[in-house]
Order: C-alpha cells, then structure tokens, then sequence
C-alpha cells in the first residue's frame, strides 16, 4: 500500500470548490428566494428546515456513500439488488430528463434570456423552443466530447458567482429593496416542516448519492487512493461544499424577503432573482446574473446528461452511451417546453417518493455498524418510509389531499409530508428485532471497503472509471 499525497491548503479548496460547482446549479437560485418572499420575517424557521434537506442532507449523503464504498447502487443494494435497481433508475431519471435537465434549461431561459430581451422579444411559445434548441445542443455537443471545459468553467464559475452574490447581497444590505413582511401561506403554519420538505426541490442530497463517483475520481486524481484518505479528503471538501451552499441559499432568502415591496410576489424564484438584480443594479446587474446563471446551467446540465448516461449505459448496454446522452437530452428538452412552473409542478411526486427513501439509505448507512449492518434493518426502515412516501406523491400530484390528510390524522406530520420519519424508524427497529429472531448474522462491512485500500481500488463502483465511462474517454 502506497501513502497518500499531502495537499496543500490551496489545492484542498480547490477540491472543495470542484465538489461546490456540481452542486452550483442554476436550480439552486430559484428555491430560497421563494421561501424568503412567502416567509418574511419569520424566515429563518423554515430555512432551518430547507438547510437540513438542501444542504445538511448534502454532507451526510458525502459521508455514509464514503462508508458504503462510493455508489448509490452499492448503498442501495443493501436493502435488495431489484430495489436498488429500480431506485436508482428513478433517481437517475429524475436527476435527468424528468427534473433537473427541463429544470436547468427553464431556469436559464427565465434569469438569462427572457430578462435580457424584454417581454416584447419573449412572447409566445418560439423563443423558449429556438432557446432550448441551442442550449441543448450545446450541452449533448459537450457531453459527446471528451474534455475538461466542463471542469474548467466550474472551476471559474464558482468565484465569479461568489463575488457577484457578494455584491448583490451587499447592495441589498445597504440599500435594502424593503422590508420583511409578514409570512403568508405556507408559512403561517408548520413553517419548519414545510421548509424542510421545500429542500427536496434543489435535488441536492440526491444529486449526492449520483456525483460522488465522480468526485472521489477526482481525489484519486491528486495521488489520495487510501480508503482513510479519500474519505477524510471528501469530507473535507463536502464541509467547504455544505458551508457555501448554506450561505448561498441563507443570502437567496434574504433577497427573496427583502424584495417583495419593490416586485411584488412572482410565480417562481427565477424571476425573483431577475428582477431583484435589475432593482439593486440596473440592467448590468440584468446581464450579470444571466451570465453566471447560464454557465451554471450548461454546467448542470452536461453533468447531468454524462452521469445518467453513464448509468443507463451500465444498465442497458445495447445502446451506447452517446445514444443515451441523444435520447435523455431529446426528452428534456420536450418537457423543457412547457415552461418552469409545469416543470416544478410535474416533478413533485417523484421528488416526495425519492427524498425520503434517499434520506432513509443516508442515515441507515451512518448508522450501520450499530445495528450489525443486518439486510433486515434496511427492508423494514425502507418499507416505513416507502409506503408513505407512496402516498406523498399521491398528494403532491394534488389527488386525495383531503382525504389522505384526513386518514393519517393520527399520523404526525402526516399533512405536512413528514410522516413517513416515524414509520421508518419503527420499520427498521421491527426489522432488527425480526432479524436477531431469525438468526440473522451482523455484516462485517470491512472486507467490502477495504477494497479502497487496497490492490482492488479500480473495482467499479469504488471510485474507478467504468466501463461505459472508460470507452467515452477513449
């Protein structure tokens, strides 16, 4: 076994800014300033929530897939290989196609183009599809070509983006737009517990679960291939990573709130964040943020479309990866034309099955070796959460709100989409005793991880490129 390299502090936050610019998607821009405007004043209960699901999540996810051996489908599998099939085939979908790409390009159009030509240039349904068109094209032409610019422009985005929030939130501090209101619904009751569920909407935690093979790539990168060192290095970077996203969303929030006497109340946070950057800055703060806001997105959206690509690649290689990056792309890019607000509102279901199943495998695997790592434990807790996390989805596509909410009465925070927490702790707490009654051996997790330090470290999933990757970069 070879030691680890020693980086420099420079060299670690690079790291941690590397792992911040996959994050740094134009999505995260549209949620808090949303929170910030309904909530007001009493903001900062439902942000708590929102930061532990949009941001805390993120730095756990880091760790428990640094302890499951670095893949979602290896920390899946854990609880059955078809349920970690068909888990992560919906994540994937949903951190593809179905969500974050039709996402990322509408955000893009609402903050860079729309603000930038005017109403008169963006009426109709032409200039969001000749929009779409171009930036998807983009993003499947960087997709197909092997080459660090998507590195490089994350790299360079992240300052850039840091200073010009600076700046905003600064001018907002000095000469501030208004004052705070009031909160209205939803944040007049069950403030918490709605921010809390508002945090799945960045698909950060989840995005989590996706990137870190790709991240932990790039520790090996720098000479660190020791299981110790790649998981003190990723937890490292996921501090500097969880710390700039806090503030990032605390500082949206606060721009949301402050804004609604000078732009009233808009129907979603990509046109907060445009016309609060026209109000504190004039036009140059306009063309500022579409700027910043359109490198982020392409950035997302090239980081998207390569992994899902990869997996499905992985999962079903009859078709190629490029074939794969064409059809994801060509998906997105139809869901894209019907606009943010549908694409948001389409998405809720899947987001409120995912979350608390997502949320479930995170605190199972930070919590494995207290219960022997049993298979039983993960069945009964995934259970618990799965079923109400079925019936949230249910909801959140707006059937049986009413008579669901009514049902599950006694259920707590049923009617808020959180009751799915007491069901998975009672499943998995069923689910250790049954399987201490039927014998069930504790699993000894560190021959698997020891793969990290050892000869077998380019085993895929642990960090090495795979197959589908390995013939991209070819």
């Amino acid at each position: 076994m070879t030691g680890d390299r020693k980086l420099t502090p420079f060299q670690m936050l690079a790291l941690g800014l590397l792992l911040f610019a996959m994050f740094l998607g134009a999505g995260n821009t549209i949620f808090a300033p949303m929170v910030g405007q309904a909530a007001g004043s009493e903001m900062w209960i439902p942000m708590s929530g929102f930061l532990i699901t949009g941001v805390g999540l993120v730095l756990l996810a880091i760790i428990a897939l640094t302890m499951a051996g670095g893949t979602v489908e290896q920390l899946a599998s854990r609880v059955h290989p078809v349920f970690s099939f068909v888990f992560c085939l919906l994540l994937f979908l949903a951190l593809g196609p179905l969500y974050v790409n039709p996402r990322t390009t509408s955000v893009v159009y609402e903050i860079s183009i729309k603000p930038i030509l005017g109403p008169e240039l963006t009426q109709g349904v032409w200039p969001l599809i000749i929009f779409s068109v171009i930036f998807t094209l983009l993003g499947v032409y960087l997709s197909l070509t092997p080459s660090k610019l998507v590195d490089r422009v994350g790299k360079v985005i992240t300052p850039i983006f840091s200073v010009l929030l600076i700046v905003i939130v600064v001018k907002s501090l000095v000469t501030p737009m208004g004052e705070l209101h009031d909160a209205v619904d939803p944040y007049k009751d069950g403030a918490f517990i709605k921010g809390f569920t508002e945090g799945y909407l960045t698909m950060d935690a989840l995005a989590a679960l996706v990137f870190a093979g790709v991240f932990i790539q790039s520790i090996r990168g720098q000479g660190i291939t020791t299981r110790k060192g790649i998981s003190f290095t990723f937890l490292k970077a996921g501090i500097i990573t969880v710390i700039g996203l806090a503030l990032l969303h605390i500082s949206l929030a606060w721009i949301g709130g402050s804004s609604v006497d000078s732009i009233g109340r808009p129907d979603n946070g990509g046109t907060v964040i445009a016309e609060a950057a026209r109000t504190l800055l004039g036009y140059p703060g306009v063309l500022m943020i579409g700027l910043v806001i359109f490198l982020t997105g392409i950035t997302t959206l090239v980081a998207c479309l390569t992994a899902v690509a990869d997996f499905f690649a992985k999962q079903f290689p009859r078709v190629s990866y490029k074939a794969w990056v064409w059809i994801h792309a060509t998906v997105g890019l139809v869901i894209a034309n019907f606009g943010l607000q549908a694409v948001l509102s389409a998405a809720l279901p899947i987001l409120f099955l995912l979350y608390p199943l997502g949320m479930t495998l995170i605190v199972l695997a930070l919590l494995d070796r207290f219960f022997g790592g049993r298979r039983s434990v993960y069945v009964g807790a995934t259970i618990g959460a799965g079923a109400i996390a079925i019936l949230d989805a249910v909801k959140a596509s707006g059937n049986f709100v009413d008579e669901l909410n009514g049902f599950f009465s006694w259920l707590p925070m049923f009617a808020d989409n959180g009751g799915w927490i007491l069901p998975a702790v009672l499943g998995g707490v069923i689910g250790y005793f049954v399987g201490r009654a039927k014998g069930e051996p504790a699993i000894d997790r560190t021959q698997h991880i020891a793969v990290i330090d050892g000869a077998a470290i380019d085993e895929p999933g642990v960090g090495a490129p795979t197959p589908a990757t390995t013939s991209r970069k070819a």
